[in-house]
């Protein structure tokens, strides 16, 4: 994704990509379920909306995970946490309103999940109007062996993706 794509769809969110599937139902789903951000949504409605243009893909892993497990392509990177030790960045929530805008749609993306539903809580707290959840995330869960990639996630899903 381009700055003057991201910047276009910070500036004016298109209603019908808010109004339509699979954003509507996400929101139905975060507000009968009470939570603070838009919605969740699968690896496979994220590509189709980033790569139609109607949203912004953020990483929200550490460097270390983009380098060395992998990135999306065209990704914006705003780490929730740094490091091994996962130290939550104080700068999250400044660093993505500087990447992005607060008026963006975001879909924000994390090994599992879980990191990433606890951004987009932070980010609908500051202010950000269109941000959610990528389910499953990059990896997918740990399977009962301990191992990710083995269902669920961006990477299990075939999506594009490339490692450094």
């Amino acid at each position: 994704m381009t700055a003057a794509t991201a910047d276009a769809l910070a500036s004016s969110p298109r209603a019908a990509v808010l109004d339509a599937p699979p954003l509507s139902i996400a929101r139905e789903r975060a507000e009968h379920d009470a939570l603070l951000y838009a919605g969740g949504i699968t690896p496979d409605q994220a590509w189709a909306l980033v790569s139609a243009g109607d949203a912004v893909l953020v990483d929200v892993r550490t460097a270390e995970e983009r380098k060395f497990v992998g990135h999306v392509p065209g990704s914006v990177h705003v780490a929730w946490a740094t490091g091994t030790s996962m130290t939550r960045n104080p700068r999250f929530v400044k660093e993505l309103e500087a990447k992005v805008g607060k008026d963006a749609v975001l879909l924000l993306l994390c090994r599992s999940g879980k990191r990433s539903a606890a951004a987009a809580e932070a980010a609908a707290k500051a202010g950000f109007r269109h941000v959610f959840n990528v389910l499953e995330g990059f990896e997918g869960e740990l399977s009962t062996d301990g191992q990710r990639r083995n269902s669920g996630g961006w990477v299990v899903s075939g999506l594009p993706w490339q490692q450094d």
